[in-house]
């Protein structure tokens, strides 16, 4: 199986699948000599790891990272960094009933197809699961970072959306909830509905939205690397995400070129941000927001008719413990991306000039 590195000078390469042994990955290209704060990496995986709240999949995994190379009294070596994080409360039989079939939206049939076998428990590297290696490697990337900031949350459930513009949120009150919306009153509403979807036996899908401030200028390069289509691959890349937005997105299609147009100040800053941090494919400064979007969770708890590996008709039934919605989670692992995309690029704008 090839892609499983991800990166040109700050590369991650991960290991693992979620009902294995364990999952974990290699980090190359990280600097010597920076202190690495471990309750750092450890809070982002809490923000990750499954059973945190009634609204998530009830899998009971403590999620420790443990890291055996690249670190040494504190601060990274310049060697690779290894790490893994066990799993402990996997449920294999939960998914014996789909040994011989094929879940509808998940990746059961290509894998089948592509390689000829595949690990049925829980999706094997499929499953989101894989993305707690992400979520460490870019625990470091942030700190690799320094003053750079990144705060994802969500801003949409299913139809509820978030009015208020980011710059009008409070982003210390992302972790006050368990749906991680920054406004209490709506991520009331939400965490209601999400509760009401689970009791169906359903799920539903949503937006994680992004701000990246203090963004140097000069990240990304101007051809085939621009720093959003990077960004774009990255958030892509992640389990359940559908669609990668910008600045204005697909709202500037309505605006004429006069209107839509960055006016700079003499410092260089812009007047508004609708190019959302980032033109001509590099940073410029000012804040790089986006907002990705998650469709809903494939597995139901509901029967459902699909085929076998004969191409028989079946009927099966929804089993297993899944997240009613994946977006509460997925917060950290978008800021996690969105780290080490930004780390490669501060390791690569080194050698933009002498």
């Amino acid at each position: 199986m090839a892609g499983n590195t991800f990166g040109q000078l700050f590369k991650l390469t991960s290991f693992g699948e979620s009902h294995g042994r364990a999952l974990g990955g290699v980090i190359d290209g990280c600097p010597a000599g920076l202190e690495l704060d471990i309750e750092k990496i450890q809070l982002d995986l809490n923000r990750r790891k499954p059973g945190q709240s009634a609204i998530v999949t009830q899998r009971k995994e403590p999620d420790i990272v443990e890291i055996y190379s690249g670190v040494f009294e504190g601060k990274t070596t310049g060697t690779p960094i290894g790490f893994a994080i066990h799993n402990t409360n996997q449920k294999s039989k939960d998914y014996s009933h789909i040994k011989d079939s094929y879940r509808p939206s998940h990746a059961d049939y290509v894998y089948d197809q592509k390689y000829g076998f595949r690990d049925y428990r829980g999706g094997g590297r499929s499953s989101a699961r894989e993305t707690a290696s992400r979520v460490v490697a870019g625990a470091i990337a942030k700190q690799l970072l320094g003053d750079v900031k990144i705060n994802a949350f969500v801003s949409q459930v299913g139809d509820m959306k978030l009015e208020k513009p980011y710059q009008e949120l409070d982003f210390s009150k992302i972790e006050s909830n368990p749906v991680r919306c920054p406004d209490p009153e709506t991520a009331e509403k939400m965490e209601t509905y999400i509760k009401s979807i689970k009791k169906e036996g359903d799920t539903i899908g949503g937006v994680v939205t992004c701000v990246i401030q203090n963004v140097p200028v000069g990240l990304g390069e101007p051809v085939f690397d621009k720093l959003h289509a990077d960004l774009g691959k990255a958030m892509l890349s992640i389990n359940a995400v559908k669609g990668f937005e910008y600045g204005s997105g697909f709202d500037g299609v309505k605006m004429k070129g006069s209107a839509h147009n960055d006016s700079y100040n003499t410092d260089g800053t812009t007047t508004t941000n609708r190019s959302g941090g980032i033109q001509g494919g590099i940073s410029n400064g000012m804040d790089i927001y986006f907002n990705i979007a998650f469709k809903p969770v494939a597995t139901v708890l509901q029967s459902y008719e699909t085929i076998n590996k004969d191409g028989e008709k079946v009927t099966t039934q929804g089993k297993g413990r899944h997240d009613p919605c994946v977006v509460p989670r997925a917060v950290p692992i978008v800021e996690a991306m969105a780290a080490l995309v930004l780390a490669d690029y501060t390791l690569l704008a080194r050698s933009n000039k002498m």
